[in-house]
């Protein structure tokens, strides 16, 4: 009996799930929408809203454990910066799935996963500094 079992194998070991869950994960958090599989889409979901809460807590040790799954330090530095001022109101419920209908090729049910809110600035590009903080240096 698979009682309390909550992981889904997708067909996959482990090492290799969890490099592909974890790539899904950086790639919706860089992107804001990712195109997949409906069984990968909800255990990617899993994973990027527990991401999103580690971020809006924001200490040191909330850092270390999302930088344990989050192997890039970029995306991981994007994460903390970016998403607890975009999700600050909401108690979770940060993603949305939306189904596709069957893929060609193999008739594997697809779905679309995204961000309930995008971020306004592209991965890769620096914060505008606010007035507080220009205040703060001057």
């Amino acid at each position: 009996m698979r009682h309390l079992k909550r992981v889904k194998k997708l067909g996959r070991k482990r090492p290799h799930r969890m490099s592909m869950l974890r790539n899904q994960v950086q790639a919706l958090l860089i992107h804001g929408r990712i195109r997949t599989t409906l069984p990968k889409a909800k255990e990617t979901r899993r994973w990027v809203e527990r991401m999103i809460t580690l971020a809006k807590r924001g200490d040191v040790h909330a850092r270390r454990l999302a930088r344990r799954f989050l192997v890039d330090r970029k995306v991981t530095n994007y994460l903390f910066e970016v998403y607890p001022r975009l999700f600050q109101d909401r108690q979770g419920g940060y993603t949305r799935i939306y189904r596709l209908g069957p893929r060609r090729g193999d008739g594997a049910e697809m779905a679309i996963l995204e961000l309930v809110v995008f971020p306004d600035t592209p991965f890769g590009e620096k914060q505008p500094a606010t007035a507080s903080s220009e205040e703060k240096k001057a």
